[in-house]
């Protein structure tokens, strides 16, 4: 490969030197690089940090006057459900449970591919996470912080959330442990709290070299108070990675746990649709599948933008992802089929009759546009046209993110619609203040993610300068040939 001159984030350029060509015979036996174009440690340094350092473009400006209103809007119905009452969303007898909680599992389940990328890879070895983890865990906090609005506004009176927790309080009021509403609390309280701890442990190194890099007074302030002191000796480097091992394994049984836990609210009750004991994989299944959907969906322009980092994330990383989605995708696809087979094989005629309630009644669009979303569509990621060529890519992962909405509004409101009793039926239909908090939610997650690429390196420098090829003690060797 060829060098070359390349721009910088800050107007600047950078010149790539030329390197002899290695022969055929050295090529067949290597394996593909996962940073392209012989990028150096100093050029990824340099390129990654300058996004931070650089002035803020244009188009961030844009995306923020889009986002952040849809963010304000947010709050907005938030302050006036408070000063109305929860009566303002669509929820009623029987849809006690409708959009919120809704919004809640699908918000839970976009945040898991960051802890499988960041944990489940890198105890597996899979060096190919390092260009995205970062991103991949920064989205997993955002996304928790947009669930977490749901339940604790569900309850009704937000103040009185605390009771949730297992504290004596002047009310006599002590917790149901039975109930996996309150599991949930303590599952998506741990996530979270693991999650937070993995990422900006994962930062530390890099804000240090932010830190060291700093022009500005403050920056270098901000920069050191957040890097903790780090100086990069083998002390630290040592004690760090035994953290990094610790919260790694700390985090695996999390992604299984976080949103089983969450399909307990449903399968330990006796409605028929729910009380269903597959569950649990299937909704850890929908969760990657979802994640890895949204992970693309916000790397895939973040690169279109910073042209240069198409050699960080490469289209083998893409590609990697696209499997992982068709792969989950199979199985959320086969837990649908299951479904349909144990309600016949079954022979309960409640079970039967709420499958073909989801199938044929009046929300037959919703259950039309998961298995469509959700099954037909990432069955084109088999193709591998598809999986390298980043605009399909991306118009692809459309497809499941909305997929998996429907499909926890398939799960929630069309059971609840349809009880044992039919003077018990009912509908639901979403209010305003039902499809404004949803749309600000997003709002509310991409500003977040649009301040995390301005102010924090988005891509893990120290990682992926390990996968380059000089990181190897005997890379030079092997360039002279010996062994």
């Amino acid at each position: 490969m060829i060098g070359g001159i390349y721009p910088m984030p800050d107007g600047t350029t950078t010149v790539e030197p030329r390197h002899s060509e290695r022969t055929p015979e050295e090529l067949a036996v290597e394996r593909a690089p996962l940073v392209l174009n012989r990028r150096t440690m100093g050029w990824i340094a340099n390129y990654v940090s300058s996004i931070v350092e650089s002035k803020t473009p244009l188009w961030w400006w844009a995306c923020m006057a889009v986002t952040a209103p849809l963010a304000l809007v947010l709050f907005g119905c938030i302050t006036y459900l408070l000063a109305t009452g929860v009566g303002v969303w669509g929820n009623n007898h029987p849809v006690g449970w409708a959009w919120d909680i809704t919004n809640f599992v699908f918000w839970i389940g976009i945040g898991h591919a960051g802890t499988l990328i960041s944990a489940i890879l890198f105890l597996t070895r899979q060096k190919w996470r390092t260009s995205i983890n970062r991103a991949a865990e920064a989205m997993t906090l955002f996304a928790v912080i947009c669930a977490a609005i749901y339940p604790g506004f569900h309850i009704g009176r937000v103040w009185m959330a605390w009771f949730m927790a297992p504290v004596p309080n002047s009310n006599g009021i002590w917790q149901n442990f039975r109930s996996p509403l309150l599991w949930d609390v303590f599952a998506v309280g741990t996530y979270f709290t693991v999650s937070v701890l993995f990422w900006y442990t994962g930062l530390i190194p890099d804000l240090a070299t932010l830190r060291d890099r700093a022009t500005t007074k403050i920056r270098r302030f901000v920069y050191g108070i957040l890097a903790l002191g780090w100086r990069g000796g083998n002390r630290q480097w040592r004690h760090y990675e035994m953290a990094y091992l610790i919260l790694a394994g700390l985090s695996t049984p999390l992604v299984l746990s976080v949103h089983s836990v969450v399909s307990f609210d449903f399968a330990t009750s006796v409605i028929p649709g729910w009380h269903t004991t597959i569950f649990p994989p299937y909704f850890v299944a929908g969760a990657i599948f979802g994640g890895f959907a949204m992970v693309l969906t916000i790397m895939i322009p973040a690169c279109a933008l910073y042209k240069p980092l198409h050699d960080l994330v490469t289209i083998s990383h893409v590609d990697k992802m696209c499997k992982v989605i068709v792969f989950t995708g199979s199985i959320v696809g086969y837990a649908y089929l299951m479904e349909l087979f144990m309600a016949w094989y079954s022979v309960n005629p409640y079970e039967r009759a709420a499958f073909l309630y989801r199938a044929t009644g009046p929300y037959w669009w919703a259950y039309a546009c998961m298995m469509f979303c959700n099954v037909i569509a990432p069955q084109l990621f088999w193709f591998k046209y598809f999986r390298t060529h980043l605009v399909w890519v991306w118009i692809i992962v459309q497809f499941p993110n909305a997929g998996m909405w429907y499909e926890r509004f398939v799960i929630i409101a069309t059971t609840l619609t349809r009880d044992f009793t039919p003077s018990a039926w009912g509908m639901f239909h979403p209010t305003w203040v039902d499809i404004w908090m949803f749309i600000g939610s997003l709002g509310l997650f991409f500003t977040l993610f649009l301040l995390f690429i301005r102010f924090l390196p988005m891509i893990c420098m120290f990682e992926v300068k390990a996968v380059l090829p000089e990181a190897d003690p005997h890379h030079h060797a092997h360039q002279g040939g010996k062994h």
